[in-house]
């Protein structure tokens, strides 16, 4: 393979819904749901989104990063509707800094399908400068992560993240003593998904990120991402060719290249799942980490989604819990209280997904039902679980 295994399971993360009302299914894209009663807490946090502005603190000052120039967003392949595009930006750091709290602000609010920002360590800013120049037009094609050697997925346990924002996400700010680390001459890979299933055009969309200096008071906040695999039949009834998990396969090979390997490599992962709608996957955490907040990831077809630490044991502890997912509120769950895990301790995610939502869902009325697995198009799925912790 071109890349490791674990780069092209990095392919989207992003943070995790809410519920609800079933029937309440407005007339854009995923709607299905409205937030429920849960053990976690949205109150201002460590990783709280907030819903009133927070006034800058101590020490902190907004840097706005903006896309250089408009961008119009096409399936690279010729065929999908989707893109993943790289932008690298320049926060032009004059000392070493953290950033206490993201924003993204989506020119075109219908072509984004969620965003994630990678740091770019100074030692390979060259290298990320290399792949913008090798591609024609802004930015670079990139599915299953940056695309750099240091992409995010060769690191499951630590992904070099900043910030993620997917629909409904809303400027998140941490609480005082946390911040993400960012090296004076690091730079920022701004990878937006464009659903072109949403919306047209061009957009030119941006972050704003909170920064304040590293004096080095500051916790450093990590996130791991959890995969598993998607395994959904279609339903008893339905034929049509890409009811064939083979050629369901070979069309997301078509439209993805090397990172439709995901759906079988996840198998390898986290060990055979039987097929059905919902799967799982189980990890050891592999260090001490003290889980401040979690979200989870899924598309349209995405039902219920949970991330359990220790399952099955007297030390079971839920640090997420959705039973109805909202792709169009994406946000992430604070806990309450954090929660403190040694390198033995489990983390597993499980997510059910469901076909029916196929004759419910605007966005997918005109694509033909077909075997899904894990892939990086809007109309195929994901299972990702997110935590987001401190090492102390």
């Amino acid at each position: 393979m071109r890349r490791p295994v674990l780069a092209i399971l990095a392919a989207c993360f992003v943070l995790a819904g809410c519920g609800g009302d079933p029937a309440a299914l407005p007339a854009r894209e995923g709607s299905h749901h409205t937030p429920p009663a849960s053990s976690t807490s949205s109150a201002p946090a460590d990783t709280a989104a907030s819903a009133q502005p927070v006034a800058l603190r101590t020490g902190e000052r907004f840097l706005e990063l903006r896309m250089p120039q408009a961008y119009t967003p096409v399936a690279p392949n010729g065929k999908g509707t989707d893109e993943y595009r790289c932008f690298l930006l320049d926060p032009a750091l004059r000392s070493d800094s953290v950033i206490t709290g993201t924003d993204f602000l989506p020119a075109n609010p219908g072509l984004v399908h969620h965003v994630i920002l990678y740091k770019v360590d100074p030692q390979d800013v060259a290298k990320a400068q290399s792949k913008d120049a090798g591609e024609a037009g802004d930015g670079w094609t990139c599915f299953g992560g940056t695309g750099l050697s240091n992409s995010a997925g060769q690191n499951l346990n630590q992904a070099p993240w900043l910030g993620a924002w997917a629909p409904g996400g809303t400027e998140r700010v941490s609480a005082k003593g946390i911040g993400t680390e960012l090296p004076k001459g690091s730079q920022i890979i701004m990878q937006i998904h464009y659903n072109l299933l949403g919306g047209k055009g061009a957009d030119q969309s941006a972050a704003r990120l909170r920064i304040a200096p590293d004096d080095g008071s500051y916790k450093y906040l990590r996130t791991m991402l959890l995969p598993a695999p998607v395994e959904l039949p279609c339903r008893e009834g339905i034929a049509n060719r890409l009811c064939d998990r083979a050629a369901a396969t070979t069309d997301l090979r078509e439209r993805f290249g090397e990172e439709a390997r995901t759906a079988d490599l996840l198998h390898i992962l986290c060990g055979a799942e039987p097929v059905g709608p919902t799967q799982k996957c189980t990890r050891p955490a592999g260090q001490v980490m003290v889980v401040r907040a979690s979200s989870g990831h899924m598309h349209l077809l995405g039902r219920k989604i949970s991330v359990i630490a220790n399952a099955g044991t007297g030390r079971e502890r839920t640090l997420l819990d959705l039973t109805n997912w909202d792709f169009d509120n994406q946000s992430a769950n604070v806990l309450a209280k954090p929660v403190r895990l040694k390198p033995t301790d489990t983390l597993t995610v499980q997510c059910t997904h469901d076909q029916s939502l196929r004759d419910r869902l605007p966005a997918l009325a005109d694509i033909p039902e077909r075997y899904v697995v894990w892939g990086d198009g809007t109309s195929d799925e994901m299972c990702l679980g997110i935590v987001m912790f401190t090492e102390s």
